[in-house]
């Protein structure tokens, strides 16, 4: 199967389905919130393909057919449950009945999975213009997201100033910038920030997994990881974070993530 996909500015070469899973699995923790989720939806998927010729053809055509394939099981849920999809009954139960609007679903395909318009309107059965409208319907939407405080744990001056800017453009108020899993344990306790920004690898050896571990254990928050590397986060085993980001990234590519982890309040599955 030839996927060609353009992520975060960087051009991704031909290959076959194992390397387009594990961009499905953030779209999919995404959309339903939560890694145990997502990742049960995107078995679910593989799962009906089995049983399905039709669907198993749409997978194989490449990354839209993939992506088209989870949101037909995804959204009719009837699909998961009939194919004894037990974890997927078990995961995502809860999360049917918040299913993202199709505005939110056709801005995290366009900015965060880095679908042309046209490819996101395929993905979801609408033309382009109907798929470009939702895209700034959900653009629009995000100025009426209640502003938060945010923590961003980043050792990269120029990233972090970065971050900042994307946060305050937002509408958000970052509280503090932590450079190491000790400071941003200490600056968490104090703020107790909505939000929660957090590179991987920090300035003194310590990991932003660490950071966050330990902050989850003061608190419960929503966690965007930002990683040069996402993929080594997306193999489906876990802990692995709901929501993550590819380093370069883009200033809407934030925005959208930062509004859909305050839309289910999600965090690192335990």
């Amino acid at each position: 199967m030839t996927l060609i996909t353009e992520r975060a500015g960087s051009f991704r070469k031909p290959g076959d389905l194992a390397a387009s899973l594990p961009y499905l699995r953030r779209y999919a923790r995404s959309v339903t919130g939560r890694q145990a989720s997502g990742d049960a939806i995107v078995r679910a998927t593989l799962e009906a393909s089995l049983q399905d010729p039709a669907l198993l053809a749409e997978i194989n055509s490449g990354s839209v057919g993939l992506f088209r394939a989870f949101t037909k099981v995804w959204t009719t849920s009837d699909a998961g449950f009939a194919r004894g999809a037990e974890s997927f009954a078990a995961e995502t139960a809860s999360q049917i009945a918040r299913v993202p609007s199709f505005p939110r679903q056709a801005l995290l395909l366009n900015q965060l999975e880095d679908f042309s318009i046209a490819q996101t309107g395929e993905i979801l059965g609408v033309s382009e213009e109907e798929a470009a409208d939702l895209v700034q319907q959900a653009i629009a939407d995000l100025a009426l997201d209640r502003p938060v405080d945010v923590l961003i744990i980043e050792d990269e001056t120029l990233i972090a100033s970065h971050l900042e800017d994307i946060v305050a453009d937002a509408g958000h108020r970052v509280i503090g910038n932590a450079t190491t899993a000790a400071e941003a344990q200490t600056i968490f306790a104090v703020k107790r920030p909505g939000l929660v920004l957090s590179d991987m690898q920090l300035a003194d050896g310590s990991s932003g997994a660490d950071a966050v571990d330990s902050i989850l254990r003061i608190g419960d928050v929503p966690v965007i990881f930002i990683t040069a590397f996402p993929e080594l986060l997306l193999t489906g085993e876990r802990p692995e974070p709901a929501f993550l980001i590819g380093k370069p990234f883009r200033d809407e590519t934030v925005r959208a993530a930062i509004s859909q982890a305050l839309f289910f309040g999600s965090h690192v599955d335990k």
